[in-house]
């Protein structure tokens, strides 16, 4: 098996506004492999959202290809689309994104009730990802009585408890005080180390990419630079 999760071979985005066209993403090729901590950033407009949309199988590619886990990604559609992603890839978003009116129980639990996971391996897999988190006493709450941190760690809970093949989190420290986003930056590395699992971030937070493990900088739709780092 490869070690890349994921491959995005050659591809552009390209949309049309107001009669012109603008290349958000431009003949673009990278891969990422299992077990990174990568952040994806550049300016406003360098396409770092548009590529992790087309990562994630939530936009198509105008041209080229996405491979994920060995599946072409960019040539599904509809529900094989919507059920490769429930299994294979989470996602952490900046709004957190939470049910409102589900408990945290029950908001992490979703994914798997969805991919049929039995009520045993349901409840120990909540209780496992719950004390990770720092959250093992909280399972009844409902996120309008949670902080904003307590309320993305339990997004981070929800995206790991189903192990995906990669985590893709969007501005995931947008909402949160630095100190916050910090802690949270530290479970996340703590939960790769010891998980092997792949998270990729799209980010303007410097402290985000300067944790992470690998930084990939876009300029207009392009990788201006890709750097390793031995953290």
């Amino acid at each position: 098996m490869s070690d890349n999760v994921i491959e995005i071979q050659q591809v552009t985005k390209v949309y049309n506004t107001d009669g012109s066209e603008v290349h958000a993403v431009n003949i673009l090729s990278l891969s990422i492999q299992r077990g990174e901590f990568t952040a994806i950033a550049g300016p406003s407009g360098s396409g770092k959202t548009t590529l992790l949309n087309i990562m994630s199988g939530l936009d198509t590619p105008t041209s080229g290809s996405v491979i994920l886990s060995g599946r072409l990604i960019s040539g599904l559609k509809g529900g094989e689309l919507s059920d490769f992603r429930r299994d294979h890839i989470g996602f952490i978003f900046q709004s957190y994104n939470l049910i409102p009116v589900l408990t945290v129980k029950e908001n992490i639990e979703y994914i798997m009730l969805l991919q049929g996971v039995g009520d045993k391996e349901r409840r120990e897999r909540v209780a496992s990802i719950l004390a990770e988190v720092g959250l093992n006493d909280m399972e009844g709450r409902l996120p309008k009585q949670l902080s904003g941190g307590q309320q993305q760690r339990v997004a981070i809970a929800r995206a790991m408890v189903s192990m995906p093949d990669i985590i893709l989190a969007d501005e995931p420290t947008a909402n949160l005080d630095s100190n916050t986003a910090s802690a949270l930056l530290d479970i996340m590395r703590v939960l790769n180390e010891k998980s092997g699992m792949t998270f990729v971030f799209s980010t303007h937070d410097s402290m985000i990419m300067e944790k992470a493990k690998r930084l990939i900088l876009l300029k207009d739709g392009m990788v201006d630079k890709d750097e390793v780092r031995r953290l």
